[in-house]
């Protein structure tokens, strides 16, 4: 099983893309990087350069046909810079289209809305996002992890950093039920 991880080249939380990271990883799936642009990630520690990753594939010649599930970390640049690559927006919305799992953190549900996503949707995400969320059709609320099931598509949101054990949890239990293991 493979699950993509979208970031920008720069701005990606650090530790919502090494935690959730590790527990793709904890389940047997195997996790790939994808960014907007070749090279490596910069992660950060909040405003602080952190370590940079490398990048398995480019986005634009990615197809969400390759992946089980998506998870989009957080920060506030990273999902920034994403809404605004079509074919970053492209990718994710392919993701719904395809009924697969997409787990998105903190500021990340940008990108969620900029393809179109939320509409009819309870999520939740870092508290500045509430208003965008709801202009966009979603309801927000305001708790660790909430995870929304909309026909065969299941969408795993967190607000911060605090929240990624619960995140982390719904994430694989999401990835369970795409491949049969659990109910």
């Amino acid at each position: 099983m493979r699950v993509a991880f979208l970031t920008a080249p720069e701005g990606v939380e650090q530790i919502e893309l090494t935690e959730p990271w590790g527990a793709v990883e904890a389940v047997g799936a195997e996790p790939v990087l994808l960014s907007t642009e070749p090279g490596r990630v910069q992660g950060f520690d909040h405003l602080d350069k952190a370590d940079s990753f490398p990048v398995d594939q480019v986005v634009a010649e990615a197809s969400a046909a390759d992946f089980e599930a998506l998870v989009l970390p957080g920060g506030v640049a990273n999902p920034d810079a994403l809404r605004l690559d079509d074919k970053a927006v492209a990718f994710v919305k392919d993701f719904f289209t395809a009924g697969k799992p997409v787990a998105a953190i903190c500021h990340a549900p940008w990108t969620l809305i900029e393809a179109d996503v939320v509409r009819g949707r309870t999520l939740t995400s870092w508290p500045s996002l509430r208003t965008d969320i709801r202009n966009a059709g979603g309801e927000w609320v305001d708790q660790e992890v909430q995870v929304c099931t909309a026909g065969d598509n299941v969408l795993v949101t967190s607000r911060k950093p605090d929240d990624l054990p619960a995140f982390c949890r719904a994430l694989t239990d999401a990835l369970g039920k795409t491949d049969g293991t659990a109910g």
